[in-house]
């Protein structure tokens, strides 16, 4: 259990790393998924393309925490390594 909260916390500690993401780049990527759902919701396709979108987020992060080493390495224009470190 001690393995799966230390895994967690450094999950989190990646996904909410200041140095991830630029402030501008996370209110436009908060926007436009407002804006969609708000103007998609209703259509018979909503849902499942919200599941296909979730399932490849995740193949896409699995991707590049392997390229990483689980967030040790450098890969792709990310290089902020001590939030992968404990």
């Amino acid at each position: 259990m001690n393995t799966l909260a230390h895994a967690l916390r450094r999950e989190a500690r990646v996904a909410f790393s200041r140095h991830a993401q630029p402030v501008w780049f996370r209110i436009l990527k908060w926007t436009t998924i407002l804006a969609g759902v708000a103007l998609f919701h209703d259509r018979a396709w909503f849902w499942w393309t919200l599941a296909s979108l979730a399932v490849a987020g995740t193949l896409v992060h699995f991707l590049y925490r392997r390229k990483t080493k689980v967030w040790t390495r450098a890969w792709g224009g990310w290089n902020d390594l001590a939030a992968g470190r404990d």
